[in-house]
């Protein structure tokens, strides 16, 4: 991909933007593409040569048709049908353009889109925790829609336009004067600066509307991705009032917006039309004293309409332009976002053997001055199980995140087989662990899609064995899509244990060495947590396994247990161990019986 350019303060953004886009337009590796560029652009000239030559046959047609002679009729008839042939001739020579060009902007789009995604999936947790997804998915969406028409206006627009005004000042210098010349500039100069003058202040309305807009949206996909939530609490009208406010901003912007360029369009209108009236006068009257013939007349008609024609939809390409590159520039503000979390310079892979994992005096707060972890020190042998408990808020997850390097350390080390996290790559780190969360979030497609999304290039086999270790082949076999089943938005399809399983069979399938389970039942009821229990404790077997528990029923069996409270070890040891010391996992036991019984008592 084209490397990331830093604007600088000298360049105008514009500029900048457009000057980061344009390797994608010339991509270096793809010879096909440059000579698609290049055979458009030779066609862009001989369009415009075909179009300008249309008002001198026209000019030569009229001219041989006022004598009345004979041989003049068969001239003019003649050249009323080259003028034809001109006319579709350059009809022909544009769409030919627009065929071989095309290839090159949807390539150039989808390499940038492509690009935008992948940098997104690199950038740190924190920023996508901070940032909307509507509103993300907003900046990406009109960022890669505004490359194919910016484009277009920039190749074929702008670049023919400033060539066949060079060609019409030339002819107009040598066949009227520079009076006409002066003239056309004059105009052109004046129609741009107003043009830009309008613009300038539409955009900022136009950069309010999307503010707007953007803002609509993701109000909108955020309360339609809590639409449980949202029915819990009967908040529907809340919701629609909370969308309608968004939706009203945006309203009364896109007017402020839509009546400015009612002014443009009158100002734009009153320039070209007095420069038409000035030009045609001025040639009138020059035939008027027998200097210009009447053809002269036409062909002045016929260049500044045609002059014209470009020129009047110069708004609108201004316009698109500025505003393309106002949505390519917040774009590319995204692939700018540095991010937090990155690999050390010639960061070797990780190699894991035994799957040891080691705490060294972790410190960490998720903002510098809120620390949460105070320097955390355990250590899981390999194939043995740790449990970590406390109360909410002691940074138990907290330390899954940190394992897998969503963030990094603020003090202190993580080590897997004497290896520091910190200083290998990523990627292979989180290839070595697999995690059964608290919370299953499924993609929006198949149980089996979904399964296999555990270990690229899986087989069909794999899946189904995966899947009968997690207890849940049964289960998918008993539908009448089997794992072609879809599961819904987020698995909402499916039931708890459901997704727990098919969370778990994704993790049987990527077999990781280092296994953690992150309250992976919290959310069950006591029969389904215990059959998947029974499962967690198969698929932990001659694993190195954390787990995060709130219930301390389901870590009885830990070779050990370390209690966090406040972000500090309170207590370690095996269950036997720490309830007999009679501190705070005993007070914590104690208290999770007594509600077992007064559950059992009520029930009863």
């Amino acid at each position: 991909m084209p490397p990331i350019v830093e604007a600088s303060d000298a360049q105008p953004a514009g500029f900048a933007t457009l000057r980061r886009f344009l390797p994608y337009l010339w991509p270096a590796d793809n010879r096909a593409l440059r000579v698609r560029v290049v055979a458009a652009l030779l066609l862009v000239v001989l369009s415009k040569s075909v179009t300008l030559s249309m008002g001198l046959v026209y000019k030569a047609a009229i001219d041989r048709m006022l004598p009345a002679l004979k041989p003049e009729v068969q001239i003019a008839i003649a050249l009323v049908v080259a003028y034809a042939g001109a006319r579709f001739a350059g009809v022909l020579f544009d769409n030919l353009r627009n065929v071989i060009f095309e290839r090159v902007g949807q390539d150039a789009t989808r390499h940038l889109a492509e690009h935008v995604f992948q940098r997104l999936h690199s950038l740190s947790l924190r920023f996508h925790l901070d940032r909307r997804t509507g509103a993300v998915a907003k900046v990406i969406e009109r960022g890669t829609k505004s490359i194919d028409t910016m484009l277009y206006f920039l190749l074929f627009n702008i670049a023919p336009t400033v060539l066949e005004l060079a060609a019409v000042s030339v002819f107009f210098y040598f066949a009227f004067g520079w009076q006409l010349v002066v003239a056309t500039w004059i105009m052109v100069a004046s129609y741009i600066t107003f043009t830009r003058a309008v613009t300038d202040w539409r955009a900022k309305l136009r950069e309010q509307m999307n503010d707007m807009d953007t803002g609509a949206a993701a109000k909108a996909v955020d309360s339609l991705l809590n639409y449980e939530t949202v029915k819990y609490f009967n908040a529907e009208d809340r919701e629609t009032a909370r969308y309608a406010g968004a939706a009203r901003s945006y309203a009364n912007a896109a007017v402020k917006s839509e009546n400015s360029l009612a002014w443009l369009n009158i100002g734009q209108s009153f320039i070209t039309n007095a420069m038409m009236a000035g030009a045609m006068g001025f040639v009138v009257w020059g035939w008027a004293q027998g200097r210009f013939t009447t053809g002269d007349v036409v062909l002045v008609n016929t260049w500044l309409s045609q002059l014209f024609r470009p020129l009047d939809l110069l708004g609108m390409v201004y316009r698109t332009i500025r505003q393309g590159l106002i949505d390519m520039a917040a774009m590319f503000a995204l692939v700018d976002t540095k991010a937090e979390v990155v690999d050390a310079p010639g960061a070797p892979p990780l190699f894991v053997g035994a799957g040891e994992v080691r705490f060294e005096g972790v410190r960490f707060g998720y903002e510098p001055s809120r620390e949460i972890l105070h320097g955390i020190d355990f250590s899981v042998p390999a194939g043995k199980t740790l449990a970590v408990v406390g109360p909410s808020g002691a940074g138990k997850s907290t330390l899954a995140r940190l394992l897998f390097r969503f963030y990094d350390t603020t003090g202190g080390r993580i080590l897997v087989d004497g290896q520091d996290i910190a200083k290998v790559q990523q990627a292979t780190l989180r290839a070595a662990i697999g995690i059964v969360p608290q919370d299953t979030v499924l993609f929006n497609d198949t149980i089996g899609y979904n399964i296999a999304y555990g270990r690229d290039g899986a087989t069909q086999g794999d899946v189904e064995t995966a899947a009968r270790g997690a207890a849940i082949h049964g289960f998918i076999a008993s539908t009448p899509d089997q794992y072609a089943t879809k599961v819904g938005e987020r698995g909402l399809k499916l039931s708890g244990g459901e997704k727990q399983r098919v969370a778990i069979a994704r993790t049987l399938l990527k077999n990781p060495p280092i296994l953690i389970l992150d309250e992976a039942t919290s959310a069950l009821d006591s029969r389904t947590e215990a059959e998947i229990q029974a499962t967690l404790k198969a698929i932990a077997e001659r694993r190195t396994t954390i787990v995060i528990a709130h219930r301390l029923s389901t870590i009885v069996d830990a070779d050990e247990i370390v209690v966090l409270e406040a972000g500090n070890v309170a207590e370690r040891g095996t269950h036997v161990g720490l309830l007999a010391k009679n501190g705070l996992y005993a007070e914590m036991w104690a208290r999770q019986q007594a509600e077992a019984e007064e559950t059992v008592v009520a029930a009863e």
